[in-house]
């Protein structure tokens, strides 16, 4: 199919509601160094320093493992001075930190132009 078509198809499927909110995955292990984690439309990459019982705070609020392949959805992207603030700061910060590295994230651009905006981060 050509691009147009695809997004012809695509609107249709959104005008009349035909997508469908993806279930949360299991909990799965903790991620390796360079690996995407998401948040309905926020992801982050995995760096050094994140340690087991950061990677079951994450689960606790909803994180998980980037395992879709290919992944077509758009995320919003937390830039990796704000991860790695998030990974070495102290327990009581970490959701506050959180919260702003999610105000901070910005839409990516693609190779089509176009964002799409999917889900709002619910706190």
């Amino acid at each position: 199919m050509n691009s147009l078509a695809v997004s012809l198809r695509n609107q249709v499927r959104s005008l009349f509601r035909v997508r469908r909110v993806r279930r949360l995955p299991k909990r799965g292990p903790k991620p390796r160094i360079g690996a995407s984690i998401f948040r309905d439309d926020v992801r982050l990459t995995v760096q050094a320093g994140m340690t087991d019982e950061l990677w079951l705070w994450f689960l606790d609020h909803n994180w998980r493992e980037l395992a879709y392949r290919p992944e077509r959805r758009r995320y919003r992207e937390v830039p990796s001075g704000t991860v790695m603030r998030l990974f070495d700061c102290d327990y009581n910060d970490r959701l506050r930190i959180m919260l702003e590295a999610v105000d901070g994230a910005a839409w990516k651009p693609t190779l089509s132009g176009s964002t799409l905006r999917t889900a709002q981060f619910r706190r």
